[in-house]
């Protein structure tokens, strides 16, 4: 027998509650343990191809095209070399065989006279279009122009893009866009001290203009029309079916950005953003005018390659599905511009896709992989075209920041580190070096890249997604582009099905079913 001393009320009634508990213990009676249901097999559905086999192998090869030099490129989905020769040597100055490799109009990129005698065209006449990718149509249910962002993902777009001929599609059997036809806008280049007109020829049903982000550009024209693309105070809009051109010889080089003006709050973030880089002046140096695609710089200029083996322009946007899909809402321009400017409430806002260079993981393990090798310098710029702080690390390196919005810090001020604040609309260039010292680099491998602020890196809240990429080394890469891990598959990623939350995010890990589904759920 147990003996209990208390010296207060509260004791009494602890020990009354230990009493009643003892006694239950007494009488309770326990069922049998009972085996948990076993694991029910989930099919992982249709398993997209890593690389589609319609790629045209010889186009990652280093090659000369109309005397235009392009860089070897090991992605999966390389960037055509006829495009990248006609936005070197401009459309007018290639024959029409040269031309029928692309799909851009005769007079889409027009390379004129060498002002300044250095060996290079100074006068540069670029036509720009805004086009749909994802939008609705009368004739089908299905979007239209289709542009996947992830394997089974298609929300609405607009973006720029270099004025075209032909069809938007890929053929008369599919609806999925061509190649010029894509997120993100495309990255413009120009030479420092270049005479340069931007003439958009609205082909959309929206007004739109562009504005030109920390691009040295006169206030007005010549001719007195305002150059600044901005509706309330520098002209009115471009309406449907109209054209009008800007002007502008840029002084100052650096990495800066261009976008449409017009209710930015929505045309801005339905795609139509791109990066704008002026070059610093060389002798001898057409420069790569347009960079369709996803990043990789085939033909850098000539100062980028005194200092850099390789360039990428990356450029990341998060998308609210609810603003995007409203172009699929109706075929009434009127409904649409209704919902979208008057009744969707961007303060409410809950972005649920985050995009690098116009795709979502495992898209971007296409694309936008970084290709390097060890002892060398890599140019990266980023543009921030979305709403959040992006937070850039990279696993395996510390890259060092050299410029902020264009302009060039001083020595002491470049920061080597390996997280990244990038603002809405902010531009930074990296110097990402390869030298494995334990601080720059630390050796050869398959290092990810990403945001690290969590939500960047999920698609529709599941993880992995977002805008998750690689830094590749040439000795972890296939010849058809594709990272060799280290045990693991990806393939299960390129499962529309893991998207719509259909398959345990373990699967493929999982052979036993040890954490997947129990039967009856």
């Amino acid at each position: 027998m147990i003996k209990i001393k208390y010296t207060s009320s509260l004791s009494v009634v602890v020990v009354t509650l230990l009493a009643g508990l003892l006694g239950a213990c007494d009488k309770a009676t326990y069922e049998p343990y009972k085996e948990p249901p076993p694991s029910i097999k989930v099919e992982q559905g249709e398993v997209q191809a890593f690389c589609p086999e319609t790629i045209d192998p010889t186009w990652r090869e280093a090659q000369t095209i109309a005397g235009v030099e392009i860089q070897e490129s090991r992605l999966c989905l390389p960037d055509n070399p006829s495009d990248i020769a006609a936005f070197v040597r401009g459309t007018n100055n290639l024959t029409m065989t040269q031309l029928m490799g692309t799909q851009l109009s005769t007079d889409a990129l027009v390379k004129g006279r060498d002002l300044d005698g250095d060996g290079d065209p100074d006068e540069i006449h670029i036509r720009l279009e805004v086009v749909e990718l994802n939008g609705g149509s009368p004739d089908s249910s299905d979007p239209m122009t289709t542009f996947e962002i992830a394997p089974g993902v298609k929300p609405g777009f607009w973006a720029f893009a270099p004025k075209t001929r032909g069809m938007a599609t890929e053929n008369f059997e599919s609806n999925v866009a061509n190649s010029m036809l894509r997120l993100p806008s495309p990255t413009i280049r120009v030479e420092q001290g270049d005479k340069v007109t931007i003439t958009l020829e609205n082909s959309h049903y929206f007004p739109h203009t562009i504005h030109l982000h920390g691009v040295d550009h006169p206030y007005v024209k010549e001719n007195g029309e305002g150059n600044d693309g901005v509706p309330q105070t520098s002209g009115p809009m471009i309406m449907p079916g109209q054209r009008f051109s800007y002007e502008l010889q840029p002084r100052h080089a650096g990495t800066m950005a261009y976008h449409c003006h017009v209710q930015t709050g929505a045309h801005l973030l339905m795609g139509l953003i791109g990066l704008f880089v002026i070059e610093e002046n060389r002798p001898n140096n057409p420069v790569q005018t347009f960079n369709i695609g996803a990043g990789h710089v085939r033909h850098p200029s000539v100062a980028v390659r005194e200092s850099y083996d390789r360039e990428y322009d990356l450029l990341y946007i998060d998308t609210d599905t609810e603003l995007h899909n409203i172009i699929r809402s109706s075929n009434d321009v009127r409904k649409i511009a209704k919902s979208m400017n008057r009744e969707y409430k961007l303060s409410e806002s809950t972005p649920d896709y985050f995009l690098l260079n116009g795709r979502s993981f495992p898209y971007t393990l296409r694309e936008s992989i970084i290709v390097t090798a060890p002892d060398e310098n890599v140019k990266l710029r980023i543009l921030n075209a979305g709403t959040s702080m992006l937070a850039l690390h990279t696993h395996g390196h510390k890259p060092t920041i050299t410029h902020y919005d264009g302009v060039e810090l001083a020595e002491a001020a470049q920061v080597t580190r390996d997280v990244i604040m990038v603002g809405s609309a902010q531009r930074v260039d990296l110097k990402l070096s390869t030298h494995n010292d334990g601080l720059h680099s630390y050796g050869e491998g398959i290092w990810l890249y990403h945001d690290h602020t969590e939500l960047g890196i999920t698609s529709n809240n599941m993880m992995p997604g977002g805008n998750i990429a690689t830094i590749v080394y040439e000795s972890y890469l296939s010849p058809e582009g594709m990272p060799k891990t280290q045990g693991v598959s990806l393939m299960p990623y390129f499962s529309p099905e893991y998207y719509q939350r259909k398959v345990p995010v373990w699967s493929a890990s999982d052979p036993d079913g040890q954490l997947g589904e129990p039967q009856g759920e």
